[in-house]
């Protein structure tokens, strides 16, 4: 919070928050909620918060800036059915903020934007109306994968597991493997065939890791667990 503070100057107009965190999986508390909404209140700021992966937490519980009260005029919600209802690419969302926010959004939306087809309207619709027992099914099976991942890699030499407490991704920290992120993805792609992203690209807490989506099949999450872990085992006996 101290180095969030530290960074608003003259021409700070918001603060952006990703909870839960892609690609860290980190969820926020309601403490560091309240304490961020505090300060976007005490600067004239906005709060926005992505909030897409509300739906797949496994520990703790969600908690948006705009319920917490005082804020009705401060925090502004962006969420999509991308993640929670596996409509990705369909690029279906909204904006919950303050009347003034949201006709600024509606004109900016206007000038950028033709809109959705109608049928992906209309199931966007039917989503977020009627209940769906297949998403709590949806969420068992991302629980199952982050704890079958996490559990097949957490003795591999060099490695440090982040297991995520949201999300569909796991962040595996390389940096005791001897190569970062980019050659230990290269590498790791060329002689075990699994596919990873360096986490370097996004910065921050999530540098020196590599990303694992946790998308596939359990079968193919199971042989790219097992692939990974003899690939460290390799690195580790040539550095000895």
């Amino acid at each position: 919070l101290a180095a969030i503070e530290l960074a608003i100057g003259e021409r700070t107009r918001a603060i952006l928050i990703n909870t839960p965190n892609n690609p860290t999986g980190a969820v926020f508390t309601r403490a560091e909620i309240e304490a961020l909404c505090r300060l976007a209140k005490q600067h004239g700021l906005w709060l926005i918060s992505d909030e897409v992966y509300a739906d797949l937490i496994y520990e703790g519980s969600h908690v948006s800036p705009s319920a917490i009260p005082g804020m009705d005029d401060h925090a502004v919600v962006v969420s999509s059915l991308s993640k929670s209802h596996a409509m990705t690419g369909w690029r279906v969302g909204w904006t919950i903020g303050p009347e003034r926010a949201i006709a600024t959004i509606h004109d900016l939306a206007l000038a950028m934007l033709y809109g959705l087809p109608d049928f992906i309207q209309d199931a966007a619709t039917v989503a977020l109306a009627e209940p769906h027992p297949e998403l709590a099914e949806h969420h068992r099976i991302f629980r199952a994968r982050r704890d079958r991942f996490c559990t097949a890699l957490a003795d591999a030499p060099g490695l440090i597991v982040r297991r995520p407490a949201g999300g569909m991704f796991v962040m595996v920290d390389v940096r005791g493997t001897g190569l970062d992120p980019d050659r230990f993805a290269g590498r790791l792609l060329a002689e075990a065939g699994v596919s990873v992203l360096s986490g370097d690209a996004f910065g921050g807490p999530a540098a020196g890791h590599v990303r694992v989506s946790l998308t596939v099949l359990d079968p193919e999450l199971d042989e790219a667990a097992r692939r990974i872990r003899r690939f460290a085992r390799s690195l580790k006996s040539v550095t000895g």
